[in-house]
């Protein structure tokens, strides 16, 4: 079993289960809330990526804190703060980092879990839906607020959720943003594939990558592939723009009160402009 700590509040343990064929991904900023930041997404990217050509791992769960899976972009982080006075060409650069850490995700080689305690909030939400399982604690949450910030649901995560819950409850999920989405609700829609007993997503998490771990390494990574070829053949086309959609959302007088409103904990008031 070997443990490499990317940074302070992240970290990859390897050798675990069956064979050692489980790796553990542990991301906890020990704030309770495991927000975004851009330099936390680029670590997460990189550590996603680092298991390209990692032969002796079938299986990856990816866990939060005990607390919180993740609350998402991190509004208070300086450099995110900065984007509000980019021009469009540094802003859509600046933006491309949260789509490239859930399609480095996604396009992990092995099986990867999700271990949800707490809530996935946001680009929580986006990170999660990435995966190919996700086990939630039963009093845990999602919620996506991108429109009740004046934003849009970005990082392509809404042909993500389309696959897995259908036209009308991506809209619900999406659209209704202060409507939180209990453990009980995500599973009766197959957003999440398990509610495990609160302060056990990860047990239940590692006792479903053990049974992966058990079956044929190669045969488990080509039937993935293939399932995800077919599934997200059409995701790029469907979603290309959300970056672009994002920038000129941000840039409208609706975000703005829709971040103070945030800020200041009361209801926005949007005017469609």
């Amino acid at each position: 079993m070997a443990v490499h700590r990317v940074s302070e509040f992240l970290s990859v343990e390897k050798g675990l289960g069956p064979d050692g064929r489980i790796a553990v991904v542990r991301f906890d900023r020990a704030d309770g809330v495991n927000a975004l930041s851009p330099e936390v997404m680029r670590q997460l990217t990189a550590v996603a990526r680092s298991f390209e050509d990692d032969g002796d791992t079938s299986a990856v769960v990816l866990t939060g804190s005990a607390k919180a899976f993740s609350a998402g972009f991190d509004l208070k982080d300086a450099e995110g703060r900065a984007r509000k006075d980019m021009d469009l060409g540094s802003l859509r650069r600046s933006l491309k980092v949260g789509p490239r850490l859930t399609r480095a995700w996604q396009e992990v080689e092995q099986i990867t879990i999700g271990a949800i305690e707490g809530f996935a909030i946001g680009g929580g939400v986006a990170l999660a839906v990435a995966l190919d399982f996700r086990v939630m604690a039963g009093n845990a949450h999602l919620r996506v607020p991108e429109i009740a910030l004046g934003m849009n649901m970005s990082w392509q995560s809404v042909p993500r959720m389309l696959h897995l819950i259908g036209p009308a409850r991506t809209k619900q999920a999406v659209i209704l943003a202060d409507e939180q989405i209990s453990a009980q609700e995500a599973h009766q829609w197959g957003l999440v594939e398990e509610v495990a007993e609160p302060g056990k997503a990860f047990d239940a998490a590692m006792a479903l990558a053990e049974k992966i771990a058990r079956q044929p390494p190669i045969s488990v990574a080509m039937t993935k592939l293939t399932v995800n070829r077919l599934a997200h053949a059409l995701d790029d086309l469907a979603s290309h723009m959300d970056v672009d959609q994002f920038a000129l959302a941000s840039m409208s007088e609706d975000h703005k009160e829709g971040v103070a409103a945030f800020r200041e904990r009361r209801k926005p008031k949007f005017r469609g402009r």
